[in-house]
Parts: structure tokens; sequence; C-alpha cells
């Protein structure tokens, strides 16, 4: 089967992007998984495909590298709005159906703005702590994020009996009180990858949540670029909302494979 094919990345986490509006690309997990692999296929942390949607402007199907399919992916919604822009879908602001519902987005000068889902849980345990952002994300706390082996560690946290088989993602965060820089171990590439999008939105509230920051914008510097977290804090509810994700989103390259 020939594919045709596009790539991008939003701060060097990087998507096979196909238009699937007539739903003609039945891939398995094998073929997702060859697409992916950095040396026998294109290379890439995950493919999504675009789809039609009855009530918004289309749907996003996400996979991991691993060629399961996944849960939310930040990134990856910032930069298929950025696609479907490109496919002439949308101007600058669109509405989406991912996995875990309906996400808006405002195309920026420089990049993609993505509302996230609302967070009504943080699990604290010492210096570590659980969200989930759209994706589940385990967050611990250094001082060092740049002496974290974060493949050997991450793999330790996202492999333990806490999570049990289905895992999280594990980031590893230094914050200094008005930024933040982590590193991402992401289930699913079972590697660090150069940016994770719920993984920075995860980093950037769970900051807030232990008083590491008091803003509520907050820039975070990814191993492949920086993004920014907003957000809202409800005393009252005890919830985060009105939450969105901004950064660049950038086409690579478009072309064919066969597969």
């Amino acid at each position: 089967m020939k594919i045709h094919f596009y790539k991008y990345h939003g701060a060097g986490n990087d998507f096979i992007m196909i238009d699937d509006r007539n739903q003609t690309h039945q891939l398995t997990s094998e073929q997702i998984s060859f697409l992916c692999h950095r040396r026998f296929g294109v290379g890439a942390d995950g493919l999504i495909l675009l789809q039609n949607a009855e009530q918004y402007d289309f749907k996003m199907l996400y996979f991991n590298a691993d060629g399961k399919e996944s849960t939310m992916c930040g990134n990856g919604g910032r930069c298929i709005v950025a696609f479907a822009q490109q496919l002439g879908i949308v101007s600058k602001q669109c509405q989406f159906e991912a996995i875990d519902g309906l996400h808006k987005a405002t195309m920026l000068t420089d990049g993609v703005k993505l509302e996230m889902q609302n967070v009504n849980a943080i699990v604290v345990n010492d210096n570590q702590l659980f969200l989930d952002t759209g994706s589940p994300h385990h967050i611990l706390f250094v001082d060092d994020v740049s002496l974290v082996d974060v493949n050997v560690e991450g793999a330790k946290i996202r492999n333990s009996a806490l999570y049990g088989k289905a895992g999280s993602n594990v980031n590893f965060v230094e914050t200094d009180g008005n930024s933040i820089a982590l590193r991402t171990y992401e289930r699913g590439v079972e590697a660090e990858t150069l940016a994770c999008g719920t993984g920075v939105t995860a980093a950037a509230l769970a900051s807030h949540h232990q008083a590491k920051t008091k803003l509520t914008s907050i820039e975070v510097k990814a191993q492949g670029g920086n993004l920014k977290v907003d957000f809202k804090w409800d005393e009252s509810q005890k919830k985060y909302y009105d939450i969105w994700l901004s950064g660049p989103a950038k086409f690579v390259f478009e072309a064919y494979i066969q597969c």
C-alpha cells in the first residue's frame, strides 16, 4: 500500500500525519510501528490520522510509535491543527474531537494554542505526583534535570507496580519559581522524547499545586524547545480549568512510502 503522509513536529516531538477523511487507511499496529521506526521507516514518536467528525471540524486518531492507539497527545493535537490548516479544513480557529473529548485551538503567528481538559484530581506522594491531563503522568521534582538518566529511571517508574500494566508517562521536573525545565519518558515510545505536550501541562499544574511557582502562565523548557501553559485555579472546587498549551507546530515535509 502506497501512503501519502506529512511530517510535523512540536518542539521536537514528531509525528506522521495522514489525511484519512475518506477512511481508506486501515493500518495495522505492525504497519504503524514500521512507519514510526527511525531506522526502517519514516521515524516518528507517533502517527496521527485526521478524519471527518460529525459535529466538529475534524477528528484526531492518535497512535504511539509502538503501533497502539493511545490517549491524548498535546503536541500532536497542536500539530494536527496546523496540518488541518495546511489542508484547507480550518483557518484561524477550530474545534476537533480526540479520544478525551472536545478540544479548541487557535493558530498563532509562531505556532498553535490548544485547550486541554480540566484537571480535577492530583495525587501527591512526597516529592512525586500523579495527574491525568488527557494522558497519565507521573511527576518527580529534581534539582537538575540534566543529571537524570531518563531512559533508565523513567522505565523503572513506568513499569513499576505503582501503575500496573497500563503504565504511566514519567516526567522529571526542575523549577526555579518562574519557569520549568523537564524531561519526559513516554510510554508507547518507551524512551525519552524531546517534548511531551500533556507532560508539559502536567508539570506546570503540578508545580503550581506544590507551590513551587505562584504563576498561572508558565514557560516550560523541554529538550526540543519551549512551550507555555496558561491555566486557572478554582479554589472552591479544587480544580484546574481553562488550560491552554502553546508552542511551535512545524511542517517538515510530505512524501509517499510503500507500506
